[in-house]
Protein backbone atom coordinates (compact mmCIF):
# COMPACT_ATOMS: atom_id res chain seq x y z
CA UNK A 1 0.00 0.00 0.00
CA UNK A 2 2.79 2.43 0.90
CA UNK A 3 4.42 1.81 -2.46
CA UNK A 4 1.19 2.69 -4.26
CA UNK A 5 0.80 5.91 -2.25
CA UNK A 6 4.42 6.86 -2.91
CA UNK A 7 4.04 6.07 -6.61
CA UNK A 8 0.82 8.12 -6.79
CA UNK A 9 2.64 10.99 -5.09
CA UNK A 10 5.47 10.82 -7.62
CA UNK A 11 3.00 10.82 -10.50
CA UNK A 12 1.23 13.84 -9.05
CA UNK A 13 4.52 15.72 -8.61
CA UNK A 14 5.49 14.87 -12.17
CA UNK A 15 2.16 16.14 -13.47
CA UNK A 16 2.62 19.45 -11.62
CA UNK A 17 6.18 19.83 -12.95
CA UNK A 18 5.03 19.06 -16.49
CA UNK A 19 2.20 21.60 -16.19
CA UNK A 20 4.75 24.28 -15.32
CA UNK A 21 6.62 23.70 -18.59
CA UNK A 22 3.66 23.39 -20.95
CA UNK A 23 2.30 26.48 -22.62
CA UNK A 24 -1.10 27.19 -21.14
CA UNK A 25 -2.13 29.42 -24.04
CA UNK A 26 -2.54 27.26 -27.16
CA UNK A 27 -3.83 30.31 -29.08
CA UNK A 28 -0.60 32.28 -28.56
CA UNK A 29 0.76 33.87 -31.73
CA UNK A 30 4.19 35.41 -32.02
CA UNK A 31 4.27 39.04 -33.13
CA UNK A 32 6.66 40.09 -35.87
CA UNK A 33 10.11 40.81 -34.51
CA UNK A 34 11.53 44.24 -35.28
CA UNK A 35 14.70 44.27 -37.37
CA UNK A 36 17.88 44.15 -35.30
CA UNK A 37 19.63 47.48 -34.75
CA UNK A 38 23.21 48.21 -35.72
CA UNK A 39 25.60 46.44 -33.36
CA UNK A 40 27.19 48.73 -30.81
CA UNK A 41 29.72 47.78 -28.17
CA UNK A 42 30.01 50.89 -26.02
CA UNK A 43 26.94 51.05 -23.76
CA UNK A 44 26.37 47.34 -23.19
CA UNK A 45 24.87 46.10 -19.94
CA UNK A 46 27.40 43.47 -18.85
CA UNK A 47 26.17 39.99 -18.04
CA UNK A 48 28.37 37.72 -15.98
CA UNK A 49 29.16 34.48 -17.74
CA UNK A 50 31.35 32.51 -15.35
CA UNK A 51 33.97 30.45 -17.10
CA UNK A 52 33.64 32.29 -20.41
CA UNK A 53 36.67 33.93 -22.02
CA UNK A 54 34.29 36.33 -23.79
CA UNK A 55 32.82 39.57 -22.45
CA UNK A 56 29.03 39.46 -22.77
CA UNK A 57 26.55 42.31 -22.73
CA UNK A 58 23.05 43.36 -23.75
CA UNK A 59 22.43 46.50 -25.81
CA UNK A 60 19.90 48.40 -23.65
CA UNK A 61 18.54 50.28 -26.67
CA UNK A 62 17.62 46.97 -28.32
CA UNK A 63 15.43 45.68 -25.48
CA UNK A 64 11.72 45.49 -26.27
CA UNK A 65 8.70 43.78 -24.79
CA UNK A 66 6.19 42.78 -27.44
CA UNK A 67 2.42 42.46 -27.16
CA UNK A 68 3.00 38.69 -27.41
CA UNK A 69 4.98 38.73 -24.14
CA UNK A 70 8.31 38.11 -25.87
CA UNK A 71 11.35 40.02 -24.62
CA UNK A 72 13.59 40.83 -27.58
CA UNK A 73 17.16 42.13 -27.38
CA UNK A 74 20.63 42.02 -28.90
CA UNK A 75 23.32 40.23 -26.92
CA UNK A 76 26.96 40.84 -27.81
CA UNK A 77 29.99 38.63 -27.10
CA UNK A 78 33.47 40.14 -27.46
CA UNK A 79 36.86 38.47 -27.33
CA UNK A 80 40.07 40.04 -26.05
CA UNK A 81 41.30 40.16 -29.65
CA UNK A 82 38.38 42.43 -30.59
CA UNK A 83 36.19 39.90 -32.39
CA UNK A 84 32.52 40.77 -31.94
CA UNK A 85 29.61 38.38 -32.31
CA UNK A 86 26.00 39.35 -31.73
CA UNK A 87 22.64 37.62 -31.61
CA UNK A 88 19.18 39.13 -31.99
CA UNK A 89 17.12 36.95 -29.65
CA UNK A 90 13.62 36.53 -28.34
CA UNK A 91 12.87 35.18 -24.86
CA UNK A 92 9.50 33.81 -23.85
CA UNK A 93 9.45 33.83 -20.05
CA UNK A 94 6.12 32.00 -19.88
CA UNK A 95 7.61 28.84 -21.39
CA UNK A 96 11.33 29.43 -20.60
CA UNK A 97 12.18 29.26 -24.31
CA UNK A 98 14.22 31.43 -26.62
CA UNK A 99 14.83 31.82 -30.30
CA UNK A 100 17.52 33.49 -32.40
CA UNK A 101 16.15 35.81 -35.09
CA UNK A 102 19.51 36.79 -36.59
CA UNK A 103 23.27 36.44 -36.11
CA UNK A 104 25.71 39.27 -36.75
CA UNK A 105 28.46 37.96 -38.96
CA UNK A 106 30.93 39.66 -41.26
CA UNK A 107 29.63 43.11 -40.40
CA UNK A 108 25.98 42.35 -41.20
CA UNK A 109 22.93 40.66 -39.76
CA UNK A 110 22.10 37.25 -41.19
CA UNK A 111 18.53 36.06 -40.51
CA UNK A 112 18.17 32.57 -39.06
CA UNK A 113 16.25 30.34 -41.43
CA UNK A 114 13.88 27.76 -39.92
CA UNK A 115 14.38 29.12 -36.44
CA UNK A 116 12.87 27.32 -33.47
CA UNK A 117 11.88 28.09 -29.90
CA UNK A 118 14.19 26.05 -27.66
CA UNK A 119 14.35 25.64 -23.88
CA UNK A 120 16.82 27.94 -22.14
CA UNK A 121 17.61 25.11 -19.71
CA UNK A 122 19.49 22.07 -20.81
CA UNK A 123 22.43 21.76 -23.14
CA UNK A 124 24.28 24.94 -22.13
CA UNK A 125 24.14 26.62 -25.54
CA UNK A 126 21.59 29.09 -24.18
CA UNK A 127 23.30 29.80 -20.88
CA UNK A 128 23.65 33.51 -21.67
CA UNK A 129 19.88 33.62 -22.29
CA UNK A 130 19.21 31.98 -18.94
CA UNK A 131 21.40 34.59 -17.23
CA UNK A 132 19.52 37.40 -19.00
CA UNK A 133 16.18 35.86 -17.99
CA UNK A 134 17.15 35.50 -14.35
CA UNK A 135 18.88 38.87 -14.03
CA UNK A 136 16.18 41.12 -15.40
CA UNK A 137 14.13 39.94 -18.36
CA UNK A 138 11.76 37.63 -16.48
CA UNK A 139 9.94 37.67 -13.16
CA UNK A 140 9.39 33.97 -12.71
CA UNK A 141 7.34 32.87 -15.73
CA UNK A 142 6.30 36.40 -16.71
CA UNK A 143 8.23 39.13 -18.48
CA UNK A 144 9.45 42.04 -16.41
CA UNK A 145 7.19 45.12 -16.49
CA UNK A 146 8.78 47.05 -19.36
CA UNK A 147 11.86 47.30 -21.55
CA UNK A 148 13.08 50.15 -19.35
CA UNK A 149 12.65 48.05 -16.18
CA UNK A 150 14.44 45.12 -17.80
CA UNK A 151 17.39 47.39 -18.63
CA UNK A 152 17.42 48.81 -15.07
CA UNK A 153 17.38 45.35 -13.51
CA UNK A 154 20.09 44.01 -15.83
CA UNK A 155 22.26 47.01 -14.87
CA UNK A 156 21.52 46.82 -11.13
CA UNK A 157 23.68 45.05 -8.56
CA UNK A 158 22.34 41.60 -7.75
CA UNK A 159 21.02 42.61 -4.32
CA UNK A 160 18.84 45.41 -5.75
CA UNK A 161 17.40 43.73 -8.85
CA UNK A 162 13.61 43.68 -8.96
CA UNK A 163 13.51 46.11 -6.02
CA UNK A 164 12.89 49.64 -7.36
CA UNK A 165 12.65 51.09 -3.83
CA UNK A 166 16.38 50.38 -3.37
CA UNK A 167 17.50 52.19 -6.50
Amino acid sequence: MRIRVAFAGLLLCGAFAHAQLVDRDPDWKEAAAPPPPAVQTTRLLPIEMRGSVLRWGVDPASISLGPDGVVRYVVVAQSDSGTVNALHEGLRCRTAESTVYARHSGGRWVPVVDREWKPVHGDGTRLHTLVIARNGACLGHAPNRSAEQIARDLAAPADTRFRPELR
